[in-house]
């Protein structure tokens, strides 16, 4: 375990640089990385830099106002790779698909906008 109390997870090793990413984003609290193995034409992973929150629902309750920089961030990833347009997607839980329990989103779209993102993008992220 960290000297925090959590053990580290692959976000927390990246965000140390201790694992090496495509950083497409940072700020003082959140980091976002191309996905390694994409689920659409932009796949990009928004993760806080505090471990302490596993999923959206304890983000959304014990830190909003980072949640809300979470998703401000997502949003201009979006307008700067998918013309605004781009789904944002939590996974919750092992049953839901949620790999990496440290809270992140996957911001999926497409840089051309006739390009349809069908229900399959939606599998296993």
């Amino acid at each position: 375990m960290s000297s925090s109390g959590f053990e580290p997870t692959i976000f927390s090793r990246i965000i140390a640089r201790e694992i090496p990413a495509t950083i497409v984003a940072e700020t003082e609290h959140i980091i976002a990385f191309l996905d390694i193995a994409p689920k659409a034409p932009v796949h990009v992973v928004i993760t806080t830099k505090d471990p302490q929150y596993q999923n959206v629902v304890e983000l959304a309750a014990g830190n909003p106002a980072l949640l809300a920089e979470l998703v401000s961030v997502a949003e201009r990833i979006a307008a700067e790779r998918t013309n605004g347009q781009f789904r944002l997607v939590f996974n919750t839980g092992a049953a839901a698909g949620q790999t990496v329990f440290h809270v992140h989103a996957h911001v999926l779209g497409s840089q051309e906008p006739t390009e349809y993102l069908g229900e399959d993008s939606l599998g296993a992220l």
